[in-house]
């Protein structure tokens, strides 16, 4: 499942290309909307709310859509090939004078009023690249579970917004925390600062590196790196889900640098 720090970037060139543009043509292919046609309306704004994209149209509508694991968005120029995958996937097409927006493999497309937003999104703990960020709340959040495993915690999306797999996984490791501490064992400021700093350096560019390097099979600490040796320690980095199917979620660490408590 895409990382915070990827539907941020995503919005990011939406708005760059769609903002105050006029639609001339809108195909939804989705049941629910297969009638709705939005071409006349004006783009106002496309922003990122944790995991969830949310492209504005005037007068006051929102169409939502989450990524989840295989969703995307592409833009191509108008008669450019389509490269996102072949036609059967495709659930928004958005096209403007001067682009055309693609979404493939969109588990969650719908239009609602944009004053309804909260129905989709209210359920949202602290985004972690919102400027706006409320370390305080987020922090809160996370302790008001306090026998609640870390590693579940952080990606509980109605503590804080945005960390998935990689990020939980990358923090816990620099803060050398066991995945399956509970949260009141845990220094919790910290970690959701360091969550938040690994989000903000890799919000601009679609490589994700956690260490600072951007070489092929340099990027991270743990995160895929199972049996390779710890960056730190040279002991072989563990892996094992964690949750509850089928909520459960593949966890890196390293047994030596995370001890368990």
């Amino acid at each position: 499942m895409p990382e915070g720090d990827t539907v941020w970037l995503t919005a990011r060139r939406l708005h760059a290309a769609l903002a105050d543009q006029t639609l001339t043509a809108t195909d939804f292919r989705v049941p629910a909307l297969a009638t709705v046609d939005l071409a006349g309306h004006v783009v106002t704004e496309v922003v990122s709310r944790g995991k969830h994209l949310l492209l504005r149209v005037a007068p006051g509508s929102t169409l939502h859509t989450h990524l989840r694991m295989e969703g995307s968005w592409h833009l191509y120029r108008p008669g450019a090939r389509w490269s996102g995958g072949p036609d059967w996937q495709v659930r928004v097409v958005l096209r403007t004078a001067d682009w055309v927006a693609v979404g493939y493999r969109l588990p969650v497309v719908e239009l609602l009023p944009t004053a309804e937003e909260d129905r989709v999104v209210g359920h949202l703990g602290p985004d972690l690249l919102d400027p706006g960020f409320d370390a305080t709340m987020a922090v809160r959040n996370l302790a008001s579970d306090p026998a609640r495993e870390i590693g579940q915690a952080l990606l509980d999306q109605r503590n804080l917004a945005g960390i998935g797999n990689l990020y939980k996984s990358e923090s816990l490791f620099l803060q050398r925390v066991w995945p399956w501490e509970p949260a009141s064992s845990v220094e919790l400021p910290p970690l959701v600062e360091r969550a938040r700093k690994l989000l903000l350096a890799n919000r601009d560019r679609p490589e994700q590196s956690t260490t600072g390097s951007l070489r092929h099979g340099m990027q991270h600490w743990v995160y895929g790196r199972e049996g390779r040796p710890c960056r730190r320690c040279g002991t072989a980095i563990a892996s094992a889900m964690q949750g509850t199917p089928p909520y459960d979620r593949i966890t890196y660490w390293c047994p030596a640098c995370q001890p368990r408590r």
